[in-house]
């Protein structure tokens, strides 16, 4: 798995902490190239589904959906991710591009703007959890930390990184969430934060071809790291022509005839993949006819 995208689980000090670390590079590479995406929004969204696929991991079952609203240039992003390590996402604004910031990195606090981080956990079997934070800087991995911390009551280490070459093309894309447990120690909080001080950015270590293991045995090392899962990951959709259909359902009798009338085929687009799916006068007919029988 050391060229694919992969997720790893793992616990240390004896259940103290537990941590997540993935690869999420060509995952991401595919998002850019659907929706032809600029590095700002290819690193915005890099970021947002690496932290989506953690969340995911997290449930037993269902999905997870992140959205970040924002008053920036990139008009804010979506991402859904379910717990066997799909995820799917998109921005607002897929050529947002400001130059690069002070410190030489991709402006992506500023193209995100001031607004708020929303997490939506459904597990299928009772009303979804929902949480929203305000924004802390944009950048993501921040906000994510912050999220975790105040919804969650979990303080947590969030780093994700993505490198984009000038071509557009990701070169490498990544994170790791490291969570403290109740009841954790001091030495070994300490001893988390000596180490998350000192690592180097996370995009620059898969670049080198580190593993998702080898980013946790940076960090956790020192701290009888022990690794419980292994979970491939990548882009995914689960849309659908028929899902497509049965959605044209909820127009209504009155839409669906104004459509007829304007005997054109329908084409429809997914947010989340840029999948273009074709609706003829025919299967309009179809579902109006359908509708009328019920």
């Amino acid at each position: 798995m050391k060229n694919k995208d992969y997720l790893v689980r793992a616990t240390a000090a004896n259940g103290q902490l537990r941590a997540f670390a993935l690869r999420t590079t060509e995952l991401t590479n595919e998002a850019q190239k659907r929706h032809d995406l600029y590095p700002i929004p290819s690193a915005a969204l890099g970021r947002a589904m690496t932290v989506s696929l953690v969340l995911g991991a997290m449930l037993k079952t269902g999905t997870v959906t992140v959205h970040i609203q924002g008053d920036g240039i990139l008009k804010g992003l979506m991402t859904s991710a379910d717990h066997q390590g799909n995820v799917r996402g998109y921005v607002g604004n897929p050529h947002a591009h400001l130059p690069l910031n002070a410190q030489g990195k991709l402006a992506v606090g500023t193209a995100i703007g001031e607004g708020t981080l929303t997490v939506v956990r459904d597990s299928g079997l009772k009303e979804p959890y929902r949480g929203t934070v305000p924004l802390q800087t944009g950048e993501i991995g921040d906000d994510f930390a912050y999220y975790f911390t105040l919804s969650e009551q979990t303080p947590s280490a969030v780093s994700v990184g993505v490198l984009v070459d000038p071509s557009k093309r990701i070169l490498a894309a990544g994170g790791f969430v490291v969570q403290v447990m109740p009841g954790a120690s001091e030495t070994v909080i300490s001893t988390l934060e000596r180490k998350i001080a000192t690592i180097p950015p996370i995009s620059n270590l898969i670049n080198e071809g580190k593993t998702p293991e080898d980013v946790l045995e940076l960090i956790l090392g020192e701290l009888d790291l022990d690794f419980k899962e292994k979970m491939p990951v990548q882009f995914k959709c689960f849309c659908s022509k028929e899902r497509f259909k049965q959605s044209l359902i909820t127009l209504g009798i009155e839409e669906l005839e104004e459509l007829v009338t304007e005997e054109e085929t329908l084409d429809l687009v997914c947010h989340f993949c840029e999948e273009h799916y074709h609706i003829t006068i025919d299967e309009l007919n179809d579902i109006l006819n359908e509708l009328k029988e019920n």
